[in-house]
């Protein structure tokens, strides 16, 4: 990675993080199809190839306002300076167990084998969360110095 000067200034900025970059854009993401799910499960269903009877589309509905929190938090600590550990952390967790209960609902019939493609992305961030996890200081903990 290379570094940019300040126009006009002759001064140094810190490089643009890639790993970072994506991570911003997957939470967003992740916000933006929680919404589509908050605000119509049917929809999303039908293209996994799910059942829609009220239930299924009202605790599909739930899952994507987790999604809209989660992916929201994670969007914010990576937008700061400093990102909270603790944040990236329980953000891959929930993508790792997103991937884990979309994988079993494809295995359990609930889902078609296109739904193998949101869990790999999420199995993938997951990944790539954990990366960036690592690279963050251990001291770097919310409310130390």
């Amino acid at each position: 990675m290379s570094t940019a000067t300040a126009r006009g200034t002759g001064s140094r900025v810190a490089p643009v993080d890639r790993l970072v970059l994506v991570l911003r854009a997957i939470a967003w993401v992740t916000v933006a199809t929680g919404a589509v799910q908050v605000v119509a499960p049917a929809f999303v269903l039908e293209r996994l190839g799910a059942f829609t009877d009220a239930t299924t589309c009202q605790l599909f509905a739930t899952v994507g306002m987790f999604m809209v929190v989660v992916g929201g938090l994670l969007a914010t600590t990576l937008s700061r300076g400093r990102h909270d550990p603790d944040v990236v952390l329980w953000a891959a967790v929930q993508k790792a167990g997103a991937a884990l209960a979309v994988g079993l609902g494809v295995a359990r019939g609930v889902f078609d084998a296109p739904a193998l493609a949101v869990a790999a992305f999420d199995l993938l961030t997951a990944v790539l969360l954990v990366l960036h996890l690592r690279r963050l200081p251990r001291r770097h903990r919310a409310g130390t110095s």
